[in-house]
């Protein structure tokens, strides 16, 4: 087996499992808890692989796939932020939807392949100057497609946001208590509004990469539950976005991993093989839960309603 090549496989199938992760760190750190990860990622998934068929534009597929996981999040937002529905059913429900909607929109496009243009884009890698020289890191890290390093610029950025700037810290105000937050000028239902939006975009950005670089076939219920990863992964990794690279990443080698040791004929049954990254969230939400520790602590406002007239 070569070691070089599976962690680089590693990084490519961990990165939709980054952006959604990283999507849904944002979304709660503002106090809400969206189960709709998988449903915006189906989404994004399908309109991106639709324009990309239709257009032959590689930027335009990805913008779409942007703005469709944000559409859905609009939603997501407009019924659990201004109507104050019930924030774990409205998840739900996203799900339900975007799974029905990439159902309905992907059923004639079943079989169809990315445009070859599209696909020699997204999926080429670059290679960094200088960097890639650096034996054995250098062609895990520094050859990869543009997605990936789009990923991690993200994560970089969005670790600076969170912790170093004040928006951040008054994004984290909303999420811990948005009765404090409003009361020294916050606008709360904003900040909920827009990073809810921002992670919409993220998961549907997530879904597209799916479709377009790391199964660039369109089938039926291409996502396949990696949107449920994200949501136990943010937990896994503590709400902290530089965690979340090498957790997403961790899971992208148990996705993975199952083919390649199909080649050293262990007989292993394809359905344990694709139960390994399922188990591992299970693992790892048990571990979470009877080892807590105050950084493991989700925004105590998490899932709870707000209205600012009951101050």
């Amino acid at each position: 087996m070569n070691i070089t090549l599976l962690l680089i496989a590693a990084i490519q199938a961990g990165t939709p499992l980054l952006l959604a992760t990283l999507g849904e760190t944002i979304t709660e750190k503002a106090g809400h808890l969206n189960l709709g990860v998988e449903g915006m990622m189906l989404v994004g998934a399908v309109m991106g692989f639709v324009t990309a068929f239709e257009t032959q534009n590689a930027g335009l597929a990805i913008l779409v796939a942007m703005l469709a996981g944000l559409a859905a999040s609009l939603i997501y937002a407009f019924l659990t932020v201004s109507l104050r529905t019930n924030q774990i059913v409205t998840g739900l429900a996203l799900t339900i939807f975007g799974t029905g909607v990439s159902s309905f929109i992907g059923s004639s496009y079943i079989g169809e392949v990315v445009p070859a243009n599209v696909k020699l884009f997204l999926k080429s890698s670059i290679e960094i100057p200088l960097l890639s020289k650096i034996p054995f890191v250098g062609d895990i890290l520094f050859k990869q497609d543009i997605l990936v390093y789009l990923s991690i610029i993200i994560t970089v950025f969005f670790g600076i946001y969170l912790y170093k700037s004040r928006i951040g810290l008054n994004l984290k105000a909303v999420g811990e208590n948005p009765y404090a937050a409003d009361a020294v000028g916050i606008n709360v239902s904003l900040y909920k509004y827009i990073h809810i939006l921002i992670g919409g975009a993220l998961s549907g950005l997530a879904g597209g990469y799916i479709s377009l670089v790391y199964i660039p076939v369109w089938q039926d219920n291409v996502v396949a539950g990696k949107g449920w990863i994200a949501v136990a992964l943010v937990i896994f990794v503590s709400w902290n976005p530089y965690k979340a690279i090498l957790g997403s990443y961790f899971f992208g080698l148990l996705d993975i991993i199952g083919f390649r040791l199909q080649k050293f004929e262990l007989h292993i049954p394809q359905d344990i093989i694709d139960m390994l990254p399922y188990i591992a969230t299970i693992v790892v939400l048990i571990i979470t839960s009877i080892r807590p520790s105050i950084k493991n602590n989700p925004p105590h406002w998490l899932g709870r309603e707000y209205f600012r007239e009951d101050r």
